[in-house]
């Protein structure tokens, strides 16, 4: 059976949680990370050098990195649906899951880590200012980009772009600590139509920011 290691509550397990929901695969979760089993032990890097969350132990394979492995289980299922066999089809997909980890990555820290958790150092005034502008500017073009009228981001039906997508975009609109919000309705109807998927509702919008 499928091993999911890493604490239920955090960021990057709850996308695969979503994803294994979605699947309808079964599969064991273990909570490691903050407030639970350390990850720097010897049992735990031995899966991962990183020590970050999440792993999935697959047999003999241990697969790090969320968004890999949310493309290795779409793969190992033949969830063409979710990741395209096509290329131009699958490059749109891979798209908004880097856009998400490469360009959400400043407007995280400063607005979430920062704005929301407190965290040092991104709690100083310079990044809460500079998170906060980049998580609206990018809530605008994904806003922008849901405009055109398709229900998801690569199409009329949810794939794997909307995953990572989707999760910023619940955290955006559950930040309580947000100086003001601009109105984006594209990006309203989005997580709604998304809230309407009962595996979102259980792995993502639970009362979890």
């Amino acid at each position: 059976m499928l091993r999911l290691l890493g604490r239920k509550n955090a960021y990057n397990v709850r996308k695969v949680l979503w994803l294994l929901d979605e699947l309808g695969l079964a599969f064991e979760q273990e909570d490691w990370g903050r407030d639970f089993r350390p990850t720097n032990v010897p049992e735990f890097l031995a899966l991962n050098p990183f020590g970050t969350v999440p792993v999935l132990v697959d047999g003999e394979a241990a697969i790090r990195e969320s968004h890999v492995i949310l493309r290795y289980l779409a793969s190992r299922e033949h969830a063409w649906s979710f990741y395209p066999r096509g290329l131009v089809e699958r490059a749109q997909v891979e798209a908004w899951m880097d856009w998400v980890a490469y360009d959400m990555t400043v407007a995280m820290r400063g607005a979430y880590l920062g704005g929301e958790l407190g965290l040092e150092p991104w709690r100083q005034p310079q990044f809460l200012e500079v998170g906060r502008a980049e998580y609206a500017k990018r809530m605008g073009q994904l806003d922008a980009a849901l405009a055109g009228g398709q229900p998801f981001l690569a199409g009329h039906e949810i794939t794997l772009a909307d995953i990572p997508a989707g999760f910023v975009v619940h955290r955006w609109f559950s930040m309580s600590k947000l100086p003001e919000r601009p109105e984006l309705p594209a990006l309203a109807a989005y997580y709604e139509r998304l809230s309407e998927r009962p595996a979102f509702r259980r792995h993502i919008r639970n009362g979890l920011p």
